[in-house]
């Protein structure tokens, strides 16, 4: 991997960016452009600190998050559930096709993202439809190593106030990245020493990246930033989702 090293910082300092300006696509950004040049589960082990303590930061507004586990434990848990389980059938993470996969996961995100489909779910349902959309999230992050469907979806049709989405997303997100560094771990495949000293690298480019991003928020619009955002996860997708054929 550290042959592609200028590339890893330069995609963790675009991704924090994108991450600091919308409050998320850090690991759909460096997951899909790194995706590029290795495996999707590769890129995804070089994800692992960088997330974990953007998200951390992310969670660091000054409120307790107690509130907002309480409402999205069920949720959380099929995250751990889904991502664990499909890992152990899987066995082998390093899956042939993952790139395509991960590629559609990306033209479905940035379709949905576009297209701004608003979904609505009543709050009586959540007890039953959070641990399906967990499981579901956390399976397809054991295979493309990207959280973000049908999560982040489900999470804006719940009803939360700003704020309250970012922690909602802060949270899963800190969740996924948890349930897929074990889940990396006990492959024994991909988080080696090696990958986490450079997933340590990629820490500081992530992190300026995040703080020029929150910079630029109050300077630009959000919504044109996100719709660019959007085109070219889509144009990175459908060059992913058609690698090979």
């Amino acid at each position: 991997m550290t042959e592609h090293l200028p590339l890893i910082l330069a995609t963790f300092l675009l991704a924090g960016m994108v991450k600091g300006v919308v409050g998320l696509g850090l690991p759909t950004i460096a997951v899909g452009l790194l995706g590029l040049v290795m495996a999707p589960l590769q890129a995804a082990a070089l994800l692992i600190i960088p997330s974990m303590v953007t998200n951390i930061w992310q969670l660091c507004d000054g409120r307790s998050p107690q509130p907002m586990l309480r409402r999205l434990w069920p949720m959380l848990l099929g995250i751990l559930f889904g991502t664990l389980l499909v890992a152990a059938v899987l066995q082998s993470l390093d899956l042939p096709g993952a790139t395509r996969w991960l590629g559609v996961a990306l033209v479905v995100y940035a379709l949905l993202g576009l297209a701004k489909v608003h979904f609505r779910v009543e709050r009586a349902k959540e007890g039953w439809l959070g641990p399906v959309i967990g499981a579901i999230t956390g399976a397809i992050t054991a295979v493309t190593g990207v959280f973000v469907i049908p999560a982040v979806p489900y999470l804006q049709a719940i009803g939360l106030e700003k704020d309250d989405l970012v922690q909602a997303l802060g949270l899963s997100f800190s969740v996924s990245t948890l349930a897929l560094a074990a889940a990396l771990g006990h492959s024994g495949e991909l988080l080696q020493p090696a990958v986490l000293g450079l997933s340590s690298l990629a820490l500081l480019p992530a992190l300026l990246g995040m703080a020029a991003g929150q910079w630029l928020r109050k300077r630009i619009s959000a919504e044109r930033f996100k719709r660019w955002f959007f085109i070219g996860l889509l144009l990175l997708g459908a060059e992913l989702a058609l690698r090979g054929l």
